[in-house]
């Protein structure tokens, strides 16, 4: 599983023009899915984006979790965060799981995300065409790829 987390001030998925979902100050998680992601990843990734301590204390430094602050959390499925452009310009996403794998992966990790920072967590909808909005807090971004845990 791969990972791009943005520290932002608010965020939100509009899809069709109608407002999906949308937070205040908080994590929005771009999540990608491989086939050979499973519950170990979900397990691992949760996990460690519920302590990412990327959020000021009071002396400005980055040391508080989005649990600490209490803030919010997006999550939105994007397929492409395994696109390869190895080969060509045109980029491949052949490492990418198809739905029947990847969306029961999705709905795990929102759940275990909610339960590991104990703060209810907004999403897009798998496979549809979203606008994604942001203003991102620093700007922070962070990505992290579950099968790079060590």
């Amino acid at each position: 599983m791969r990972t791009i987390i943005q520290r932002v001030n608010k965020a939100e998925v509009t899809i069709s023009g109608d407002l999906k979902s949308h937070i205040n100050k908080g994590l929005l998680i771009l999540l990608g899915i491989e086939d050979s992601d499973n519950m170990e990843d979900v397990d691992w990734l949760t996990g460690k984006i519920a302590r990412l301590r990327i959020f000021d204390d009071t002396a400005g430094v980055m040391n508080l979790s989005v649990m600490d602050i209490q803030g919010e959390i997006l999550v939105v499925s994007q397929f492409t965060l395994h696109a390869s452009t190895k080969k060509g310009n045109r980029p491949s996403y052949i490492r990418a799981s198809k739905p029947e794998k990847s969306i029961p992966l999705y709905e795990a990790f929102i759940m275990k995300m909610g339960e590991e920072s104990g703060l209810k967590v907004a999403t897009g909808e798998f496979g549809a065409m979203m606008q994604v909005s942001l203003v991102n807090n620093g700007p922070v971004t962070i990505f992290i790829d579950s099968k790079n845990k060590e």
